[in-house]
Protein backbone atom coordinates (compact mmCIF):
# COMPACT_ATOMS: atom_id res chain seq x y z
CA UNK A 1 0.00 0.00 0.00
CA UNK A 2 1.47 3.64 -0.85
CA UNK A 3 0.39 6.93 0.20
CA UNK A 4 1.33 9.92 -1.78
CA UNK A 5 2.59 12.48 -0.12
CA UNK A 6 0.08 14.91 -0.30
CA UNK A 7 0.58 17.09 -3.40
CA UNK A 8 3.32 14.18 -5.16
CA UNK A 9 5.58 16.68 -5.89
CA UNK A 10 8.54 17.67 -3.67
CA UNK A 11 8.84 21.64 -4.70
CA UNK A 12 5.08 22.05 -3.87
CA UNK A 13 5.47 20.91 -0.68
CA UNK A 14 8.55 23.09 0.37
CA UNK A 15 6.53 26.27 -1.39
CA UNK A 16 3.33 25.08 0.87
CA UNK A 17 5.31 24.53 3.42
CA UNK A 18 6.72 28.33 3.14
CA UNK A 19 3.10 29.45 3.76
CA UNK A 20 2.86 28.37 7.13
CA UNK A 21 -0.51 26.88 8.94
CA UNK A 22 -2.03 28.80 11.63
CA UNK A 23 -0.73 27.74 14.79
CA UNK A 24 -4.84 26.35 16.14
CA UNK A 25 -4.72 24.10 12.78
CA UNK A 26 -1.18 22.72 13.96
CA UNK A 27 -2.13 22.12 17.02
CA UNK A 28 -5.46 19.85 16.10
CA UNK A 29 -3.10 17.75 14.21
CA UNK A 30 -0.64 16.86 17.03
CA UNK A 31 -3.74 16.73 19.23
CA UNK A 32 -5.37 14.28 17.30
CA UNK A 33 -2.91 12.12 16.35
CA UNK A 34 -1.05 11.94 19.65
CA UNK A 35 -4.31 11.19 21.50
CA UNK A 36 -4.56 8.30 18.55
CA UNK A 37 -0.78 7.03 19.66
CA UNK A 38 -1.60 7.29 23.56
CA UNK A 39 -5.17 5.25 23.05
CA UNK A 40 -3.18 2.54 20.79
CA UNK A 41 -0.23 2.60 23.88
CA UNK A 42 -2.95 2.03 26.51
CA UNK A 43 -4.91 -0.57 24.84
CA UNK A 44 -7.90 1.55 24.07
CA UNK A 45 -8.68 0.56 20.73
CA UNK A 46 -12.27 1.61 20.74
CA UNK A 47 -10.96 5.01 21.54
CA UNK A 48 -8.00 4.95 18.86
CA UNK A 49 -11.00 3.48 15.88
CA UNK A 50 -13.09 6.84 16.66
CA UNK A 51 -9.92 8.84 15.73
CA UNK A 52 -9.75 6.96 12.32
CA UNK A 53 -10.62 8.58 8.96
CA UNK A 54 -14.47 7.06 7.65
CA UNK A 55 -12.43 5.24 4.77
CA UNK A 56 -9.67 4.37 6.76
CA UNK A 57 -12.20 2.41 8.99
CA UNK A 58 -13.68 0.58 6.85
CA UNK A 59 -10.76 -0.42 4.89
CA UNK A 60 -9.83 -2.35 8.36
CA UNK A 61 -12.40 -3.75 8.86
CA UNK A 62 -13.39 -4.91 5.52
CA UNK A 63 -9.68 -6.27 5.55
CA UNK A 64 -9.92 -7.61 8.97
CA UNK A 65 -13.44 -8.58 8.58
CA UNK A 66 -14.45 -7.59 12.14
CA UNK A 67 -15.12 -4.55 13.80
CA UNK A 68 -12.28 -1.92 13.92
CA UNK A 69 -11.65 -2.55 18.00
CA UNK A 70 -11.08 -5.95 17.34
CA UNK A 71 -9.17 -5.93 14.11
CA UNK A 72 -6.61 -2.61 15.34
CA UNK A 73 -4.36 -4.81 17.41
CA UNK A 74 -3.04 -6.83 14.63
CA UNK A 75 -1.71 -4.30 12.71
CA UNK A 76 1.23 -4.08 14.45
CA UNK A 77 1.39 -0.41 14.84
CA UNK A 78 4.49 0.68 15.86
CA UNK A 79 5.00 3.42 18.97
CA UNK A 80 4.66 6.98 17.96
CA UNK A 81 6.87 8.46 20.49
CA UNK A 82 6.97 12.09 20.86
CA UNK A 83 6.45 14.71 18.24
CA UNK A 84 9.06 15.59 15.93
CA UNK A 85 7.19 17.53 13.63
CA UNK A 86 4.07 18.75 11.55
CA UNK A 87 3.12 19.61 8.50
CA UNK A 88 -0.40 20.69 7.66
CA UNK A 89 -0.98 21.51 4.29
CA UNK A 90 -5.05 23.20 3.56
CA UNK A 91 -6.97 19.98 5.64
CA UNK A 92 -4.59 17.22 5.47
CA UNK A 93 -1.64 16.88 7.59
CA UNK A 94 1.70 14.84 8.10
CA UNK A 95 2.77 14.02 11.56
CA UNK A 96 6.31 12.76 12.26
CA UNK A 97 7.10 11.10 15.89
CA UNK A 98 9.73 9.62 16.99
CA UNK A 99 8.71 5.85 16.04
CA UNK A 100 5.91 6.57 13.28
CA UNK A 101 3.86 8.79 11.03
CA UNK A 102 0.64 9.70 10.62
CA UNK A 103 -1.42 10.79 7.82
CA UNK A 104 -4.42 12.98 9.05
CA UNK A 105 -7.52 15.03 7.23
CA UNK A 106 -9.38 17.41 8.79
CA UNK A 107 -13.32 16.40 8.84
CA UNK A 108 -16.61 18.61 10.05
CA UNK A 109 -16.12 17.00 13.72
CA UNK A 110 -11.84 17.59 13.64
CA UNK A 111 -8.93 15.60 12.63
CA UNK A 112 -8.46 12.31 11.95
CA UNK A 113 -5.82 9.66 11.46
CA UNK A 114 -5.93 8.51 7.54
CA UNK A 115 -3.23 6.46 7.72
CA UNK A 116 -0.68 4.78 10.20
CA UNK A 117 2.39 3.16 10.42
CA UNK A 118 4.04 4.91 7.55
CA UNK A 119 7.69 4.41 6.67
CA UNK A 120 8.88 6.48 3.88
CA UNK A 121 9.93 4.26 0.36
CA UNK A 122 13.52 5.64 -1.52
CA UNK A 123 12.90 9.08 -2.24
CA UNK A 124 11.20 11.32 -1.51
CA UNK A 125 8.25 9.60 -1.44
CA UNK A 126 5.78 7.60 -1.30
CA UNK A 127 5.01 6.10 1.93
CA UNK A 128 4.14 2.72 2.92
CA UNK A 129 1.84 2.56 5.22
CA UNK A 130 0.27 -0.35 7.63
CA UNK A 131 -3.23 1.19 8.33
CA UNK A 132 -4.93 3.85 5.16
CA UNK A 133 -7.73 4.08 3.65
CA UNK A 134 -8.76 4.20 0.30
Amino acid sequence: MRVPLFLGVTTAVVVLSACGAPQARLDGATGAGRFFEESLAAGNFAVACGLLAPESREQLEEGEKKPCAKALPSQGLPRGGAVRSVDVYGRQALLRLDGDVLFLSEFDEGWRVTAAGCTPEEGDMPYHCALKGA
